[in-house]
């Protein structure tokens, strides 16, 4: 019985001894030995070929052309065969079916197919041996499916199913000894955890609750490998042996519901618990002397609402105002007194009294989350968000953080976060941040507070062709600038915004030769204004220009923007589920204690380690012979 078709050819057995003396042949050799048929065949066509006889153990023999079978089914030169001119790779499999094979050799009958179906074929009797060894080695480990109830070679190497064998295991011994669970645990402590929640549980009514602090873990665990939400944590506690043995249950213990754990901390639990365990963490690295606070980095981050863009509103806000304005209005008084001007009151400088209204302006809101803000920012995607405004120290651990709506200014949440940072840290030296920090509010508080603020560069967004501010020369004598022609421009008033105007005279600008690059208005008269704290924005270009300022603003990089990336990429802070601003900074302080647990646990583990070997490097352990 032969079976034709356009790109290959098979023959059973029985037609072997009639086919191998012709001079075309498509067969080269079909033997039978004890279990096994051993078969080649030729193909005009890249191809795979089985012999169909399902009551017997068979061999592929697929032509070598494609590198990859040889490296997916890891044969050594031993079993290649060459076959008149052509060489084909031997590939042995018992009682084949297409649904018994391998994904990988499956994926190659996809690919060639060439049975629709599958053979059925008695026994072949009288098959002529032509010379060709069957195969008695087989690779140690084979790449296919090996089925134990047909028989076959090595069976004996290849283990039996013990999913259902019962077994007697400590669970101290299934977790890894370097695992990251295991390092956490010996820096943790948990006695000022019961403390502090003993009020909140009643020991002597109703049925027993659970431990809090296996709710605070399970937390823990969510934040510190980054799963999204504490149903999926909830999940992953029942599966994985190391997460039961933090928490300290059993292979069969009943996990703590994923609702139960929500509920603490929205119900029963204090508000300021997670700001408590974040100030903990943090003393724990300050014991330790990991924290290096002579330098911090302040930044800022967005993080996604769980808010649809598409439901807003448009409304009218208030203006907040700055924590500044009572100091700034102050000294601009001061100033306008000197000039003969009338000063600004508090009312007038606020829109309020006589009539006027406050001042406003307009916000879009989000139906679904008020809380948080439109974020808006370069090409970025329009999207409603919320940002944690970070600091950390030169080693990478959070400091602070003040959560807003994403459509808070940097420079407006900084004074929160930095009153912060220096009251807990007053060794603060240098204060790293970027370009949106760059006013002289904070470059003026940051001095005036014997520390250095480290800026960077920020370009020029005048017009070009015209004289830069810094083409003109400031006389403190008069209070005047005198500009590249050599007339002066005069102080003439200062705003409530604390911008001061300086103008020069329309008769003498008139006819200068320079007017035509001066940028002088439409009257003839250049105008040229400067902030009343313009002084502390000189002091910090000059700064920026230091070999110090330039090291110590390099290693943003590696310290607070390797923070955001840490907990963006590994702890699954790019956006969060929860709604509400109170919610949200909670979960990123949760988030950020346990990002300093992992480090100050990875550290001091390192550490330990090294300790123990430092005596064999520095201190001879040899007995000398006084002491022998």
């Amino acid at each position: 019985r032969v079976l034709f078709r356009s790109d290959f050819c098979a023959v059973s057995g029985t037609m072997a001894s009639d086919l191998a003396s012709q001079s075309n042949q498509d067969i080269k050799a079909l033997a039978h030995g004890s279990r096994c048929f051993y078969g080649i065949v030729r193909f005009p066509c890249r191809s795979t070929v089985r012999l169909p006889f399902p009551d017997f153990p068979c061999f592929y023999y697929i032509p070598y052309i494609d590198v990859r079978y040889k490296s997916f089914f890891r044969f050594k030169g031993d079993f290649f065969q060459n076959v008149g001119n052509r060489r084909f790779l031997l590939v042995k499999s018992p009682k084949l079916s297409f649904d018994r094979c391998l994904p990988g050799l499956t994926g190659i009958f996809r690919r060639y197919p060439l049975f629709s179906g599958q053979f059925r074929q008695k026994k072949p009797r009288n098959v002529t041996f032509l010379g060709f060894q069957s195969v008695k080695k087989l690779p140690k480990r084979p790449c296919f499916w090996y089925n134990k109830g047909n028989g076959g070679v090595f069976m004996e190497n290849w283990r039996k199913d013990a999913r259902h064998e019962p077994i007697i295991v400590d669970l101290e011994a299934l977790v890894p000894k370097e695992h990251l669970l295991r390092k956490i645990e010996k820096v943790m402590d948990y006695e000022w955890l019961y403390e502090r929640l003993d009020p909140y549980y009643c020991h002597d009514n109703g049925r027993p609750g659970t431990d809090p602090v296996v709710l605070i873990k399970m937390v823990l665990i969510q934040h510190l490998f980054g799963i999204p939400s504490l149903r999926q944590t909830y999940r992953e506690i029942q599966v994985n042996v190391a997460y039961r043995w933090f928490l300290g249950y059993g292979l069969l213990d009943n996990i703590p519901h994923f609702a139960t754990v929500s509920y603490a901390f929205c119900k029963r639990f204090p508000d300021e618990l997670t700001s408590e365990i974040f100030e903990h963490i943090l003393n724990k690295a300050l014991n330790n002397r990991m924290l290096d606070t002579s330098a911090i980095f302040i930044d800022g981050t967005h993080i996604k609402a769980s808010a649809n863009k598409k439901k807003f509103q448009k409304e009218q806000v208030a203006k907040a105002a700055r924590v500044y304005s009572g100091q700034l209005r102050r000294e601009v008084n001061e100033e306008r007194e000197k000039l003969g001007k009338k000063p600004i009151e508090d009312d007038d400088g606020e829109n309020q009294g006589s009539g006027g209204s406050q001042e406003t302006a307009e916000k879009t809101v989000s139906t679904t989350d008020p809380d948080c803000g439109m974020f808006v920012k370069g090409e970025h995607e329009r999207q409603f968000a919320y940002e944690a405004h970070t600091a950390c120290d030169k080693h990478g651990f959070v400091l602070g953080v003040e959560v807003t709506s994403g459509n808070v200014s940097d420079s407006v949440a900084w004074d929160a976060v930095y009153d912060k940072v220096t009251d807990r840290f007053p060794e603060v030296k240098f204060v790293t941040m970027d370009a949106g920090y760059k006013t002289p509010w904070i470059a003026k508080k940051v001095i005036e507070d014997s520390r250095i603020p480290i800026l960077p560069y920020t370009r020029y967004k005048g017009k070009k062709d015209t004289f830069k501010p810094w083409d003109f020369t400031y006389n403190v004598v008069n209070d005047s600038f005198v500009c590249p022609g050599g007339h002066e421009l005069r102080h003439t008033t200062t705003s409530k915004d604390g911008k001061r105007t300086y103008r020069s005279a329309t008769q003498v600008c008139k006819d200068c030769p320079c007017r035509s690059v001066c940028g002088a208005n439409e009257n003839g008269q250049r105008m040229l204004t400067t902030h009343i704290w313009q002084e502390f924005l000189d002091l910090v270009e000059q700064l920026r220009k230091t070999e110090r300022g330039k090291e110590i603003y390099a290693m943003r990089k590696q310290t607070i923007e390797r923070v955001f990336a840490d907990a963006k990429e590994k702890h699954a802070m790019r956006y969060t589920h929860h709604r509400g601003l109170a919610r949200v900074s909670a979960w990123v302080r949760l988030k950020y204690a346990a990002m300093n647990l992992k480090k100050l646990a990875l550290w001091k583990w390192s550490r330990s380690d090294f300790f123990v070997f430092l005596p064999y490097f520095f201190f001879d352990t040899t007995k000398t012979p006084a002491l022998a």
